[in-house]
C-alpha cells in the first residue's frame, strides 16, 4: 500500500506552508497546490488520501473541486477549510460528502485528528474495494447454473430444497456446490456467504 498522503489545496500561501510543516513535524507526507485547477492537472494520487481544501479559492471552488472529483468516481475524503463567512458553504459541502470542515484559524490538534480518521477511513475503502473486485472476479468463474445455487446456499437453504425449487435432484446440488466452493476457494458455507456479500 502506498505512503499515506495528505493534498492541501488553498490559494493562500502561508496556511500552505504552514500545514506543510505541521504535518511532516508529525510524520505525514503532504503536497501542496495553490488552486483546485492545479490539483487536478497532477495524475490521480496514489491512495490512501485525504484532501484539506478551502472552500474559496480564485478560479474553481473547494465545491466545485468536490463536485467534479465525485463524478470522476474518486472516494477521497475531503475536508473543508473555512473562514467565518463561508459556513453554510461548508454545511453544503458536507450534505454533498464532504466529511468535515474546520473553521480559521485552524486548531493544529483537531487538524491532525481529522486527517488521521480520514486516512484510516480511506485505507479501509480501498480494502474493501480490493475485496469487492476479487469477489467479483472469482463469482464470474461460476456457470449460471453454479451462481443459482450460490445465491440459494447464501439464502441458508437446503440442498432438497434448492434440489425442488431448480427441479434437479439433490446429487447434482451437491456437485454444484462442490464446484462453487472449488472455484471460489471455499472451505466453508460461511466463506462462500462472505465472498457473496464482497461482491455487493
Amino acid at each position: 500500500m502506498a505512503e499515506p498522503t495528505v493534498h492541501v489545496v488553498d490559494d493562500d500561501e502561508a496556511i500552505r506552508d504552514s500545514m506543510t510543516l505541521y504535518l511532516k513535524s508529525m510524520g505525514l507526507n503532504a503536497r501542496t497546490y495553490a488552486s483546485a485547477e492545479e490539483f487536478l492537472a497532477v495524475p490521480e494520487p496514489a491512495r490512501p488520501s485525504c484532501l484539506v481544501a478551502d472552500v474559496r479559492m480564485p478560479g474553481m471552488s473547494g465545491l466545485e473541486l468536490q463536485k467534479l472529483l465525485r463524478e470522476r468516481g474518486s472516494s477521497m475524503p475531503i475536508i473543508f477549510i473555512t473562514g467565518h463567512g463561508d459556513i453554510v458553504m461548508a454545511v453544503d459541502a458536507m450534505k454533498e460528502g464532504a466529511s468535515d470542515f474546520l473553521e480559521k484559524p485552524l486548531d493544529n490538534s483537531l487538524l491532525l485528528e481529522r486527517i488521521l480518521e480520514n486516512l484510516e477511513k480511506d485505507a479501509d475503502t480501498q480494502q474493501k474495494e480490493h475485496r469487492q473486485s476479487d469477489a467479483g472476479e472469482h463469482l464470474a468463474r461460476l456457470t449460471a447454473r453454479e451462481r443459482e445455487v450460490m445465491d440459494l446456499l447464501v439464502e441458508g437453504k437446503l440442498n432438497k430444497v434448492i434440489a425442488a425449487e431448480l427441479g434437479i435432484s439433490v446429487r447434482t446440488v451437491e456437485a454444484h456446490r462442490a464446484r462453487v466452493m472449488e472455484k471460489l476457494g471455499a472451505r466453508s458455507l460461511s466463506d462462500i456467504v462472505r465472498l457473496a456479500l464482497s461482491a455487493r
